[in-house]
């Protein structure tokens, strides 16, 4: 049987306000670009996680198919959340095209 672990310290939201005051003096984007980087990393990891517990589910080596359902939500959320940066990103993107100079 797993362990319970303690809720992770939401440490993020702090550095995600920091990069928020960053962009203004730093034209260069990079605040964003590692948002988003990191975005598609916790895809990837939610992802490896998901077939992991998929994995020991179809060997044997676990019976917890509450495992299995947690990664899959995990997975779920993490790519909709993606999808929803990136489609904020476009929306941004072609307002700022509408825009008369």
């Amino acid at each position: 049987m797993n362990q319970i672990v303690p809720i992770q310290d939401l440490n993020s939201l702090n550095t995600l306000s920091s990069a928020g005051s960053n962009a203004a003096q730093s034209p260069s984007g990079l605040p964003f670009q590692s948002l988003f980087e990191d975005a598609v990393n916790n895809v990837k990891q939610t992802d490896a996680s998901l077939n992991t517990e998929v994995y020991k589910m179809t060997t044997g080596q676990s019976d917890n198919l509450h495992d299995i359902y947690i990664a899959s939500q995990k997975a779920s959320l993490s790519v909709d959340l993606l999808v929803q940066m990136r489609n904020k990103v476009l929306d941004s993107y072609n307002e700022i095209m509408r825009m008369s100079v």
